[in-house]
């Protein structure tokens, strides 16, 4: 029987539960939304182990880290799951789950996706009960929720977890950062000797991607107000953090590849602001704590962009058509998977949202007005 809980129904708790896995094997900030959600199944479940299928970088970052997540099982590459990294080498989704169901899992949770790839995966693990997400072309699970792709990423994991009789016990994610997080960030930054804050210019779907040359006017303003600025990125953002770097015209700090994802959050939380396009990064900077401004389309506002405001100030692009063809991008599904429907295009969709928005954001969040919390 269900009970009433701050968001709604939950269900019946499952009784003698020593194992429960939880599918979510992809990217930083898909990860990220799930926190509140495996805080809430620790709660609920203090004695289970919880056992996450994930990526290879789950692994690396839970290792000695506190948090709800006991252990960490690396899903093989798959199509709808992950794609494999880098000289990955091959492995079998039959034998790994041959195997993860000989440990004993006895609730399997599916906050994946919609579930047509991953619904049937959770269904050959011997869990005496599945739960998790139901799109329309997905098959069933014991118990289900559906699908719909406009809702805060936050609010639909913490949907799934109650179904299994875990009411919400945050919807704020957070992230601990560990000594030897600190221990990385300060060998490779040093000790600040003015205030710091970061920009982080990158972004897997270019359409996310506020212009480099934007970027590098922050740069140059917060670094005039007395900032060091640091400009964050991936490997393979090198040329895109270059840009921001000539575009700043100051000294700034490129930081490219010098960290670990626990360095970056810990150098993240030793900043006073994270500055950054819808990513991953940027959502990892509010797990730890630190304000934030990000820059959304306002498709990605409504599922991924924080509800608070005395830290965080998300800025909204209306772009809904494509800057190239026109094409409205509205109907259906946001444009998220380059080459959908009838729009081959990458070009930007928030150029339009204008810099002296973005530094009056960092003002209000960086020199708070009186009786405005700090």
């Amino acid at each position: 029987m269900a009970t009433a809980s701050l968001l709604g129904p939950v269900g019946e708790r499952v009784p003698d539960v020593r194992r429960i896995a939880v599918l979510r094997a992809n990217a930083l900030g898909d990860f990220i939304f799930t926190l509140p959600a495996l805080e809430s199944l620790r709660a609920a479940y203090p004695e289970a182990e919880i056992v996450l299928l994930g990526a290879p970088w789950h692994a690396k970052l839970w290792r000695d880290r506190p948090g709800p997540v006991d252990r960490v099982l690396v899903v093989p590459p798959a199509p709808g799951i992950r794609d494999p990294g880098p000289d990955e080498p091959s492995a079998s989704m039959d034998d790994f789950l041959e195997r993860t169901a000989k440990e004993g899992i006895d609730l399997a949770l599916q906050v994946h996706g919609g579930g047509a790839n991953s619904n049937p995966l959770m269904s050959r693990l011997g869990a005496r009960v599945t739960a998790g997400l139901r799109a329309e072309d997905a098959p069933p699970l014991d118990r289900w929720i559906r699908y719909v792709y406009y809702q805060h990423e936050v609010i639909r994991y913490l949907e799934v977890v109650a179904l299994v009789g875990a009411p919400a016990t945050t919807v704020i994610p957070a992230l601990a950062v560990t000594d030897a997080d600190r221990a990385e960030a300060l060998a490779v930054l040093g000790e600040p000797d003015r205030p710091r804050v970061a920009l982080h210019p990158g972004a897997t779907d270019t359409r996310r991607r506020w212009p480099a040359a934007r970027f590098g006017e922050v740069a140059r303003a917060l670094h005039g107000d007395g900032y060091e600025v640091l400009v964050t990125g991936t490997p393979a953002e090198r040329e895109l953090v270059d840009a921001v770097v000539v575009a700043a015209g100051v000294p700034v700090r490129p930081q490219v590849g010098t960290l670990s994802l626990g360095g970056l959050a810990a150098a993240y939380a030793g900043c006073e602001l994270v500055v950054s396009n819808d990513t991953g990064p940027l959502h990892l900077a509010g797990a730890v704590g630190t304000s934030t401004v990000g820059i959304y389309w306002l498709g990605n506002l409504i599922n991924g962009a924080t509800p608070l405001r005395a830290r965080h100030r998300p800025i909204a692009s209306w772009t809904t058509h494509c800057p190239v063809c026109g094409v409205d991008c509205t109907p259906g599904i946001y444009p998220h998977r380059p080459g959908d429907g009838e729009c081959p295009h990458r070009d930007s969709f928030v150029t339009d949202v204008p810099v002296v928005e973005v530094l009056e954001a960092a003002a209000e969040l960086l020199r708070p007005e009186p009786g405005a919390p700090r």
